[in-house]
């Protein structure tokens, strides 16, 4: 596991770095990248083998205390970040508090900006949720021979302005993997088929933490129904309470702190006497 150190100085292992990423390009090798914002899962995730995940920037601290190995990108909200000087006081927040790497859907001049100052940067092409008016709705961006053109000159522009990776959402597979060819890009696929240098899956929808699942999605567990089943257990417990304390079955006898009888009987007799 290489030994590296980390924008706050200290020397760390990480399952995999910026370099083993781009290692990945034309070897036939994926890593799998999924979300997690807190300790609990970013240690499930190291336990199962999974070498990255993406986090917001302010939950960096609370995801290295979960993993140390691995590789930890953070997410530069919209709104949480608006000024230049804002994004590069954020970005550089988040990786000395431990990310290897950040990922904003803003404009070139931002990237520029980031990897000036040899942060690694991933970019955010294909469907980006919060900007989906432009293409109409929520769909695959790249249907069409101008669309995906038009894509690729996108993903041009961003390894021009000094991303080293991409988050490509629900792309065509077929124009994933043209564009994966023809890219120095690291690949992160969300919904864009197989032909990419990394995997990308929301925790929720891999734990099957939610009714319905984005078409490219899959579920490999059932966390809604024991959600579910820990929901129902605490209206029961609740519901037990206030009939109790209704009924004068709590507290009992059980549940009361004691006094020796002599003490008692010394207190009664002194505040009897305060009294008068």
């Amino acid at each position: 596991m290489p030994r590296i150190f980390d924008f706050g100085g200290r020397e760390v292992e990480r399952g995999i770095t910026v370099a083993g990423l781009r290692a990945l390009k034309g070897s036939g090798r994926h890593a799998a990248q999924v979300t997690a914002e807190t300790a609990d899962e970013a240690a499930a995730a190291e336990a199962a083998g999974v070498e990255m995940v993406v986090c917001r920037a302010v939950n960096v601290a609370k995801v290295r205390e979960g993993s140390k190995k691995v590789f930890v990108t953070a997410a530069l909200g919209f709104a949480d970040a608006i000024t230049a000087e804002e994004v590069l006081r954020t970005a550089f927040s988040a990786i000395v508090a431990g990310a290897d790497a950040v990922i904003t859907g803003r404009g070139w001049d931002t990237v520029k900006m980031l990897s000036a100052e040899q942060i690694p940067v991933m970019g955010h092409l294909g469907f980006v949720p919060r900007k989906s008016t432009w293409v109409g709705g929520v769909r695959a961006v790249g249907k069409t021979a101008d669309e995906a053109l038009d894509l690729f000159d996108r993903f041009r522009r961003l390894e021009d302005a000094g991303a080293f990776a991409v988050e490509c959402e629900v792309i065509p597979a077929a124009v994933m993997a043209e564009i994966n060819r023809r890219t120095g890009l690291v690949t992160v696929s969300l919904g864009s088929g197989p032909d990419a240098d990394v995997i990308f899956l929301f925790t929720s929808d891999i734990c099957g933490e939610v009714k319905r699942l984005p078409r490219h999605a899959r579920a490999w567990g059932d966390l809604a129904s024991l959600h579910q089943k820990v929901r129902d257990e605490r209206v029961k417990a609740l519901s037990g309470f206030r009939a109790d304390v209704a009924s004068g079955g709590y507290p009992g006898e059980a549940e009361n702190a004691r006094i020796p009888e002599n003490e008692l009987a010394r207190f009664q007799e002194a505040s009897n006497g305060r009294q008068e």
